[in-house]
Protein backbone atom coordinates (compact mmCIF):
# COMPACT_ATOMS: atom_id res chain seq x y z
CA UNK A 1 0.00 0.00 0.00
CA UNK A 2 1.13 3.47 -0.94
CA UNK A 3 2.36 6.16 1.92
CA UNK A 4 -0.85 7.99 0.22
CA UNK A 5 -3.34 5.15 0.33
CA UNK A 6 -2.59 4.03 3.47
CA UNK A 7 -3.43 8.28 4.97
CA UNK A 8 -6.97 8.26 3.33
CA UNK A 9 -7.77 4.75 4.91
CA UNK A 10 -6.63 6.07 8.49
CA UNK A 11 -8.68 9.50 8.21
CA UNK A 12 -11.60 7.88 7.16
CA UNK A 13 -10.84 4.81 10.16
CA UNK A 14 -13.56 4.38 12.22
CA UNK A 15 -11.66 5.01 15.74
CA UNK A 16 -10.73 8.66 13.95
CA UNK A 17 -14.54 8.94 12.59
CA UNK A 18 -15.46 8.77 16.34
CA UNK A 19 -13.24 11.74 17.48
CA UNK A 20 -14.65 13.64 14.45
CA UNK A 21 -18.32 13.30 16.54
CA UNK A 22 -16.37 15.82 19.44
CA UNK A 23 -17.08 18.86 16.87
CA UNK A 24 -20.63 18.26 16.93
CA UNK A 25 -20.67 17.65 20.83
CA UNK A 26 -18.46 21.24 21.29
CA UNK A 27 -20.69 23.26 19.10
CA UNK A 28 -23.75 22.27 20.85
CA UNK A 29 -22.68 22.57 24.28
CA UNK A 30 -21.50 26.18 23.63
CA UNK A 31 -17.77 24.68 24.93
CA UNK A 32 -14.41 25.63 22.61
CA UNK A 33 -11.01 27.95 22.98
CA UNK A 34 -12.03 30.20 25.68
CA UNK A 35 -13.62 28.24 28.20
CA UNK A 36 -11.17 28.86 31.41
CA UNK A 37 -10.59 25.02 31.50
CA UNK A 38 -9.69 24.32 28.20
CA UNK A 39 -12.04 21.05 26.74
CA UNK A 40 -10.32 18.32 24.30
CA UNK A 41 -7.70 16.92 26.72
CA UNK A 42 -7.64 13.25 28.24
CA UNK A 43 -9.27 15.41 31.89
CA UNK A 44 -10.51 18.09 32.87
CA UNK A 45 -7.60 19.99 34.87
CA UNK A 46 -9.57 21.65 37.61
CA UNK A 47 -7.11 24.30 39.49
CA UNK A 48 -6.92 23.31 43.36
CA UNK A 49 -4.36 24.66 45.77
CA UNK A 50 -0.57 23.99 44.31
CA UNK A 51 -1.88 21.49 41.83
CA UNK A 52 -4.76 20.37 39.65
CA UNK A 53 -7.69 17.61 40.01
CA UNK A 54 -7.93 15.85 37.12
CA UNK A 55 -11.85 14.53 36.38
CA UNK A 56 -12.51 12.21 33.59
CA UNK A 57 -15.15 9.52 32.34
CA UNK A 58 -14.87 6.45 29.91
CA UNK A 59 -18.13 4.90 27.96
CA UNK A 60 -17.78 1.61 26.79
CA UNK A 61 -19.42 0.61 23.02
CA UNK A 62 -22.52 -2.26 23.55
CA UNK A 63 -20.99 -4.64 21.42
CA UNK A 64 -17.41 -4.46 23.63
CA UNK A 65 -19.55 -5.01 26.54
CA UNK A 66 -21.55 -7.99 25.20
CA UNK A 67 -18.51 -9.86 23.71
CA UNK A 68 -15.85 -8.90 26.68
CA UNK A 69 -17.43 -8.10 29.73
CA UNK A 70 -14.86 -8.74 32.57
CA UNK A 71 -12.36 -7.15 29.55
CA UNK A 72 -15.02 -4.12 29.46
CA UNK A 73 -14.61 -3.95 33.28
CA UNK A 74 -10.76 -4.18 33.38
CA UNK A 75 -10.59 -1.33 30.90
CA UNK A 76 -13.19 1.11 33.01
CA UNK A 77 -9.88 1.52 35.23
CA UNK A 78 -6.95 0.70 32.82
CA UNK A 79 -8.19 3.16 30.28
CA UNK A 80 -9.02 5.78 32.96
CA UNK A 81 -5.65 5.90 34.86
CA UNK A 82 -4.23 5.58 31.76
CA UNK A 83 -5.83 9.44 31.04
CA UNK A 84 -5.44 11.13 34.38
CA UNK A 85 -0.75 9.75 33.47
CA UNK A 86 -1.41 11.16 30.32
CA UNK A 87 -2.26 14.69 32.29
CA UNK A 88 0.46 14.15 34.25
CA UNK A 89 -0.93 12.91 37.34
CA UNK A 90 -1.81 10.38 39.75
CA UNK A 91 -5.02 8.36 40.47
CA UNK A 92 -7.09 8.93 43.69
CA UNK A 93 -10.67 7.06 42.85
CA UNK A 94 -13.15 5.94 40.36
CA UNK A 95 -17.13 5.41 40.06
CA UNK A 96 -18.77 3.10 37.80
CA UNK A 97 -22.55 3.31 36.30
CA UNK A 98 -23.41 -0.30 35.40
CA UNK A 99 -26.41 -1.42 33.53
CA UNK A 100 -27.03 -5.14 32.94
CA UNK A 101 -29.99 -7.95 32.28
CA UNK A 102 -29.78 -9.50 35.85
CA UNK A 103 -26.79 -10.02 38.62
CA UNK A 104 -25.29 -13.27 35.97
CA UNK A 105 -24.48 -11.06 33.18
CA UNK A 106 -22.97 -8.20 35.99
CA UNK A 107 -21.10 -10.60 37.52
CA UNK A 108 -18.22 -10.74 34.83
CA UNK A 109 -18.15 -6.68 34.57
CA UNK A 110 -17.97 -6.42 38.14
CA UNK A 111 -15.53 -8.97 38.33
CA UNK A 112 -12.98 -6.93 35.72
CA UNK A 113 -13.62 -4.03 37.83
CA UNK A 114 -12.53 -5.67 40.96
CA UNK A 115 -9.42 -6.79 39.10
CA UNK A 116 -8.40 -3.45 37.38
CA UNK A 117 -9.26 -1.78 40.75
CA UNK A 118 -6.72 -4.18 42.39
CA UNK A 119 -3.86 -4.33 39.63
CA UNK A 120 -3.97 -0.27 39.45
CA UNK A 121 -4.22 0.04 43.16
CA UNK A 122 -6.85 2.68 42.79
CA UNK A 123 -10.35 2.39 44.89
CA UNK A 124 -13.75 1.77 43.58
CA UNK A 125 -15.55 4.18 46.00
CA UNK A 126 -19.37 4.08 44.94
CA UNK A 127 -21.09 4.27 41.83
CA UNK A 128 -24.81 2.81 40.39
CA UNK A 129 -26.02 -0.04 39.27
CA UNK A 130 -29.11 -1.48 37.81
CA UNK A 131 -29.51 -5.18 36.90
CA UNK A 132 -33.25 -4.97 35.66
CA UNK A 133 -32.51 -3.10 32.46
CA UNK A 134 -34.03 -5.32 29.51
CA UNK A 135 -31.70 -2.65 26.76
CA UNK A 136 -28.32 -4.75 27.68
CA UNK A 137 -25.37 -4.13 29.50
CA UNK A 138 -23.63 -0.49 29.50
CA UNK A 139 -20.92 0.47 31.05
CA UNK A 140 -19.53 4.01 31.93
CA UNK A 141 -16.48 4.88 34.73
CA UNK A 142 -15.09 7.87 35.78
CA UNK A 143 -11.96 8.72 37.73
CA UNK A 144 -10.66 11.37 39.99
CA UNK A 145 -6.53 12.46 39.93
CA UNK A 146 -4.28 15.07 40.88
CA UNK A 147 -1.36 16.32 39.31
CA UNK A 148 1.21 18.46 40.53
CA UNK A 149 3.07 19.56 37.33
CA UNK A 150 0.05 19.08 34.51
CA UNK A 151 0.69 17.76 31.24
CA UNK A 152 -1.85 18.52 28.58
CA UNK A 153 -2.75 18.56 24.65
CA UNK A 154 -2.42 22.23 23.89
CA UNK A 155 1.53 23.23 24.79
CA UNK A 156 3.30 21.23 22.33
CA UNK A 157 5.73 23.69 20.68
CA UNK A 158 7.32 24.13 16.75
CA UNK A 159 10.44 22.54 16.93
CA UNK A 160 9.39 19.62 19.24
CA UNK A 161 9.98 16.21 18.76
CA UNK A 162 6.78 13.82 18.87
CA UNK A 163 7.76 10.36 20.48
CA UNK A 164 5.53 7.45 20.85
CA UNK A 165 5.79 5.58 23.58
CA UNK A 166 4.06 1.79 23.65
CA UNK A 167 4.21 -1.34 25.45
CA UNK A 168 4.39 -3.99 22.87
CA UNK A 169 4.23 -6.67 25.55
CA UNK A 170 1.07 -8.40 25.00
CA UNK A 171 -1.59 -9.76 22.63
CA UNK A 172 -4.39 -8.60 20.34
CA UNK A 173 -8.42 -9.43 21.70
CA UNK A 174 -9.06 -10.59 18.91
CA UNK A 175 -11.09 -9.83 16.61
CA UNK A 176 -11.12 -6.08 18.22
CA UNK A 177 -8.57 -3.91 17.64
CA UNK A 178 -7.65 -3.93 21.70
CA UNK A 179 -3.43 -4.63 21.97
CA UNK A 180 -3.73 -6.00 25.69
CA UNK A 181 -0.40 -5.51 27.62
CA UNK A 182 -2.11 -5.07 30.95
CA UNK A 183 -4.17 -7.66 32.25
CA UNK A 184 -2.18 -10.76 32.62
CA UNK A 185 1.03 -7.71 33.74
CA UNK A 186 1.97 -7.77 37.74
CA UNK A 187 0.43 -5.03 39.62
CA UNK A 188 4.36 -3.79 40.84
CA UNK A 189 5.45 -3.28 36.76
CA UNK A 190 1.69 -2.03 36.27
CA UNK A 191 1.72 0.89 38.55
CA UNK A 192 5.49 1.64 37.71
CA UNK A 193 4.79 1.72 34.09
CA UNK A 194 1.96 4.53 35.13
CA UNK A 195 4.39 6.89 37.47
CA UNK A 196 6.82 7.26 34.59
CA UNK A 197 4.43 9.88 32.99
CA UNK A 198 4.19 12.44 36.19
CA UNK A 199 7.66 11.70 37.24
CA UNK A 200 8.37 13.01 33.25
CA UNK A 201 6.08 16.06 33.83
CA UNK A 202 7.71 17.25 37.42
CA UNK A 203 11.29 16.92 35.83
CA UNK A 204 10.18 19.35 33.03
CA UNK A 205 10.89 16.69 30.80
CA UNK A 206 7.62 16.61 28.27
CA UNK A 207 5.75 19.64 27.29
CA UNK A 208 2.71 17.84 25.60
CA UNK A 209 1.10 14.27 26.51
CA UNK A 210 -1.94 12.24 24.73
CA UNK A 211 -2.87 8.92 25.80
CA UNK A 212 -3.17 6.70 22.52
CA UNK A 213 -7.31 5.88 22.51
CA UNK A 214 -9.22 4.08 19.65
CA UNK A 215 -8.27 6.83 17.24
CA UNK A 216 -4.65 4.80 17.35
CA UNK A 217 -1.18 6.52 17.29
CA UNK A 218 -1.43 8.29 14.08
CA UNK A 219 -5.47 9.72 15.15
CA UNK A 220 -3.99 10.91 18.51
CA UNK A 221 -1.43 12.61 17.55
CA UNK A 222 -3.57 14.18 15.04
CA UNK A 223 -5.95 15.60 17.83
CA UNK A 224 -2.56 16.64 19.78
CA UNK A 225 -1.90 18.96 17.49
CA UNK A 226 -4.94 20.27 16.24
CA UNK A 227 -5.32 21.16 19.91
CA UNK A 228 -1.70 23.17 20.11
CA UNK A 229 -2.37 24.45 16.54
CA UNK A 230 0.67 22.66 15.31
CA UNK A 231 1.20 20.69 11.75
CA UNK A 232 3.95 17.99 11.12
CA UNK A 233 5.65 15.13 9.39
CA UNK A 234 4.90 11.56 11.17
CA UNK A 235 6.68 8.74 9.96
CA UNK A 236 5.16 5.50 10.48
CA UNK A 237 7.61 3.01 9.92
CA UNK A 238 9.37 4.52 13.07
CA UNK A 239 6.28 3.56 15.29
CA UNK A 240 7.15 1.11 17.92
CA UNK A 241 4.81 -2.07 16.24
CA UNK A 242 5.38 -5.77 17.65
CA UNK A 243 6.94 -8.25 15.38
CA UNK A 244 4.40 -10.31 12.82
CA UNK A 245 1.72 -7.26 13.07
CA UNK A 246 0.45 -5.77 9.52
CA UNK A 247 1.49 -1.82 9.73
CA UNK A 248 -2.30 -0.95 8.61
CA UNK A 249 -3.87 -2.75 11.60
CA UNK A 250 -1.61 -1.52 14.06
CA UNK A 251 -2.00 2.11 13.28
CA UNK A 252 -5.62 1.60 13.91
CA UNK A 253 -5.38 -0.27 17.23
CA UNK A 254 -5.86 0.84 20.75
CA UNK A 255 -2.71 -0.06 23.14
CA UNK A 256 -3.40 -0.59 26.89
CA UNK A 257 -0.29 1.33 27.51
CA UNK A 258 0.45 3.77 25.00
CA UNK A 259 1.11 7.62 24.43
CA UNK A 260 2.11 10.73 21.95
CA UNK A 261 4.31 12.77 23.75
CA UNK A 262 6.28 16.52 22.26
CA UNK A 263 9.58 16.36 23.45
CA UNK A 264 12.05 19.41 23.54
CA UNK A 265 14.87 17.57 20.86
CA UNK A 266 17.26 18.12 24.14
CA UNK A 267 15.57 15.74 26.32
CA UNK A 268 14.57 13.33 23.83
CA UNK A 269 17.40 10.57 24.88
CA UNK A 270 16.39 11.32 28.56
CA UNK A 271 12.54 10.68 27.89
CA UNK A 272 13.31 8.02 25.65
CA UNK A 273 15.74 6.35 28.01
CA UNK A 274 13.42 6.61 31.00
CA UNK A 275 10.79 4.27 28.93
CA UNK A 276 13.13 1.97 28.35
CA UNK A 277 14.18 1.16 31.79
CA UNK A 278 10.87 -0.09 31.80
CA UNK A 279 10.85 -2.22 29.27
CA UNK A 280 8.85 0.25 26.74
CA UNK A 281 9.61 0.90 23.38
CA UNK A 282 9.84 4.68 22.50
CA UNK A 283 10.76 6.27 19.61
CA UNK A 284 10.91 9.75 17.62
CA UNK A 285 8.41 9.69 14.46
CA UNK A 286 8.49 13.28 13.53
CA UNK A 287 9.06 16.47 14.33
CA UNK A 288 5.90 19.51 14.88
CA UNK A 289 6.37 22.76 12.77
CA UNK A 290 3.77 26.44 12.83
CA UNK A 291 2.37 25.02 9.91
CA UNK A 292 -1.69 23.45 10.14
CA UNK A 293 -0.57 20.61 7.87
CA UNK A 294 0.37 16.69 8.71
CA UNK A 295 1.97 14.62 6.74
CA UNK A 296 2.18 10.98 6.98
CA UNK A 297 5.52 9.56 6.10
CA UNK A 298 7.49 6.05 5.73
CA UNK A 299 10.96 6.81 5.22
CA UNK A 300 11.03 7.32 1.69
CA UNK A 301 7.78 9.23 0.89
CA UNK A 302 5.40 11.31 1.95
CA UNK A 303 1.54 12.14 1.51
CA UNK A 304 -0.41 14.91 3.30
CA UNK A 305 -3.49 13.27 6.16
CA UNK A 306 -4.73 16.12 7.60
CA UNK A 307 -5.08 20.03 6.92
CA UNK A 308 -6.42 21.46 10.34
CA UNK A 309 -6.91 24.86 8.06
CA UNK A 310 -9.18 23.22 5.83
CA UNK A 311 -11.40 21.27 8.21
CA UNK A 312 -11.00 20.55 11.94
CA UNK A 313 -10.93 17.10 13.81
CA UNK A 314 -12.26 17.33 17.22
CA UNK A 315 -12.64 21.01 17.17
CA UNK A 316 -10.60 21.69 20.19
CA UNK A 317 -8.28 24.50 19.18
CA UNK A 318 -5.61 26.07 20.54
CA UNK A 319 -6.13 28.24 23.76
CA UNK A 320 -4.03 31.18 24.75
CA UNK A 321 -2.18 31.31 28.22
CA UNK A 322 -4.85 34.42 28.83
CA UNK A 323 -8.12 32.66 28.47
CA UNK A 324 -6.94 29.05 30.28
CA UNK A 325 -6.89 29.14 34.19
CA UNK A 326 -4.49 25.76 33.69
CA UNK A 327 -1.88 27.61 31.09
Amino acid sequence: MSIADLALRLAGARGLGHKRDIAGVMTALGLGGQSAIAVGDDCAAIPDGDGYLLFAIEGFLADFVEAEPWFAGYCGVMVNVSDIAAMGGRPIAVVDALWSRDGARAAPILSGLAAGSAAYGVPIVGGHSNTRNPGGEQLSVAILGRARSLLTSFDAQGGDRLLMAIDLRGRYRDPHPYWDCSSTGLPPRLRAEIEILPALAEAGLVHAAKDISMAGAVGTALMLLECSGLGATIDVSRIPRPEGVALERWLISFPSFGYVLAVSPDHVDEVTARFAAAGIACADVGGCDAGGLVRLADGKDSAPLWNFARQPLIGCGPVTNGDREHA
